[in-house]
């Protein structure tokens, strides 16, 4: 599940601008870099057509799927405690429920069929 925490106002490449929904996940616990466990939860931003006033509506809405980190283009990202510039090569985004079963599906059927071709390159059927 995904919980609705916030709203940014954003722009498109058309300076035209958007509501930006603020997706967070389930509590995480992750180990630091001095081995001492911490509990953090991965955000994920939606694009939205609402309006400001449906986003504040939808605050604390949850929504079935999960938020998924997907490989990307090397992009620089500023951490605004710090003031410190990273390179990432990773964002997340939602995957909804409905995609990520699907997705599953997809990957055990195939996983079904490797096997039936390989029991068929063995002879046996």
């Amino acid at each position: 599940m995904a919980l609705i925490v916030d709203y940014k106002l954003r722009e498109n490449h058309d300076g035209k601008p958007f509501y930006a929904l603020i997706l967070q996940g389930g509590i995480e616990m992750v180990e630091s870099t001095n081995g001492k466990m911490y509990a953090t939860a991965r955000k994920a931003s939606m694009p939205s057509t609402f309006s400001e006033d449906a986003c504040k509506a939808l605050l604390g809405q949850e929504l079935e799927g999960e938020i998924i980190k997907q490989e990307c283009e090397p992009f620089e990202y500023l951490i605004q405690e710090t003031g410190e510039t990273v390179v990432l090569t990773h964002q997340y985004e939602f995957a909804p429920a409905t995609i990520t079963r699907t997705k599953k599906a997809t990957n055990s059927s195939k996983g079904v069929k490797a096997a039936l071709d390989e029991l068929q390159l063995n002879g046996v059927h």
